[in-house]
């Protein structure tokens, strides 16, 4: 059964109404964060041998095995399958088949959508197919404010936004600097912007915002020092460098077409989520002026090839993505001038 995003909280705290579940999707920090949460419902020490056995890629023929095996101590056990793949069907028809208590726990990510297993267990009544995508906006700010709230942290909301716009697309990753800034505020700690920026603001994720938002209104020798800072000192990869490009895009796109539309820059600037850092927000509004919404749908297209391009064996992406930044920040001038003449 595919659960709504409304019923993931629920069924997590209930895995044992299930004798599947699978997780699949992008973000593999969060599909990690949720099997654990589930597992521990059903036995809180995961490493007990007799009641948790997991069992990654060289292990996946053990799951029948382990599946209909007896807890030797009592209790529900708990099988944990990491790398889930398409040719596991067979072997969960035959544990489907079989009369156990046991929960089936599979970790599937980038498994596709057209994938056997996927469509094998959302048929399935007693099986819960739950999809891990990055979170963005709202639903990551309520997620970074929920586990800072866990470590006893509190955050004042303009340190919450700047945070959230730059938080890492892996579940794992922000948890990780969450748990930094845990150690930056202690226990009982309020956070501000300026401790959030000290905290976590050598990130490679700002390097990638100021190429972006240098490109985008023509700074070319800013965007060209952002961009290998990233990919030298950060050593961010080029795909990484592409989907922040697209990401920015996104969002001024979004503004235009607002704008567009009848409403004031201030006003359409003010709707996104998350907002546009105070900072930026001179560097985003001049940039959002000097693009249509058609030359920013076509810097999207642009920048999707490039990761594709990226994408492919042999090459030369790093190339690629500068030369891409260098024709973003052409085409900023261009516009530029033509403004001004």
């Amino acid at each position: 059964m595919k659960i709504s995003p409304r019923a993931i909280t629920s069924t997590l705290r209930d895995p044992g109404a299930w004798r599947v579940l699978m997780l699949h999707g992008e973000d593999a920090g969060l599909i990690r964060e949720r099997a654990t949460q589930a597992a521990q419902v059903i036995t809180p020490q995961l490493d007990d041998p007799f009641r948790v056995a997991i069992l990654g890629r060289d292990a996946h023929d053990r799951i029948a095995e382990e599946c209909t095996a007896l807890s030797l101590v009592g209790g529900r056990r708990v099988v944990w399958v990491r790398e889930g793949r398409d040719g596991l069907t067979a072997t969960l028809k035959e544990c489907l088949a079989q009369q156990t208590d046991t929960l089936l726990i599979i970790e599937a990510p980038g498994l596709e959508s057209r994938s056997r297993l996927r469509a094998l267990l959302e048929k399935a009544p007693n099986c819960a197919v739950i999809a891990c995508y990055p979170e963005e906006g709202r639903a990551l700010e309520g997620s970074i404010r929920q586990m800072l709230g866990a470590l006893g942290v509190q955050i004042d909301p303009d340190a919450l936004a700047w945070f959230a716009e730059r938080a890492s697309p892996d579940r794992a990753a922000t948890r990780a600097e969450v748990e930094k800034l845990f150690l930056f505020a202690g226990e009982g700690g309020r956070l501000t912007l300026d401790d959030v920026r000290a905290s976590i603001g050598d990130a490679a994720s700002v390097s990638l915002e100021d190429a972006a938002f240098a490109a985008m209104v023509g700074e070319r020798a800013a965007a060209d020092l952002a961009i290998e800072r990233a990919m030298t000192t950060d050593r961010m990869t080029p795909i990484a460098v592409a989907r922040a490009l697209l990401s920015h895009i996104h969002r001024l796109r979004r503004v235009r077409l607002a704008m567009d539309s009848g409403q004031g820059r201030a006003e359409a600037m003010a709707g996104l989520r998350p907002p546009v850092f105070f900072r930026r927000a001179d560097a985003f509004g001049r940039a959002v002026s000097l693009w249509s919404a058609p030359a920013l749908m076509q810097a999207a297209e642009q920048t999707q090839q490039l990761e594709l391009a990226c994408k492919q064996t042999g090459s030369p992406d790093v190339i690629l993505c500068k030369r891409h930044i260098a024709q973003l920040t052409a085409q900023a001038r261009i516009m530029a001038r033509q403004r001004r003449g």
